[in-house]
């Protein structure tokens, strides 16, 4: 009996958790987090134990990833590198529709340095990420991608008129 009220008691606890996750704040903690260890931190941590939800995933992978421009020791930076490729392509997997993923990896593939060979998704999340960007409806969430993928040099122009 007493173990059924511990697990009761922590799904309870990490459905709370859930329901308060502020999206933009994740979303503002990402785009801090290249400029920010802190800022990274805090991403990692927000988004960390959501393994169900891949959007949530998906940040925290990044955070993963960008958590490797804060620190010194290659062996390190290679490690957060691996780790944050791997959950943002376990979280891709789940939810291979979800934009806000496919952004997630376009921006951190666009970004990457070319030795690290993480660019065979960019055209194909680019054409994704066009042509479904006007059937967005969070208003936050477009506000979130478009100044990226407008300084994007990936993007031809029209597509950028196309994101209008």
């Amino acid at each position: 009996m007493t173990n059924w009220i511990i697990i009761f008691s922590l799904c309870a606890l990490t459905s709370f958790k859930i329901g308060r996750i502020d999206m933009n704040e994740v979303r503002n903690l990402y785009h801090l987090a290249a400029g920010s260890e802190n800022c990274c931190q805090k991403l990692i941590d927000i988004s960390t134990g959501f393994n169900t939800n891949p959007v949530l995933l998906g940040y925290e992978a990044s955070g993963t990833m960008l958590m490797a421009k804060h620190v010194f020791n290659p062996f390190t930076k290679m490690t957060y590198f691996k780790k944050g490729k791997e959950m943002l392509e376990k979280a891709i997997a789940t939810d291979n529709n979800n934009i806000e993923l496919r952004f997630l990896r376009f921006a951190a593939q666009t970004n990457m340095p070319s030795f690290l060979g993480y660019s065979n998704h960019i055209e194909s999340d680019k054409n994704f990420i066009v042509s479904s960007f006007p059937r967005i409806k969070d208003e936050n969430l477009k506000s979130f991608m478009l100044p990226v993928l407008m300084q994007s040099k990936y993007l031809t122009s029209k597509e950028k008129q196309q994101l209008y």
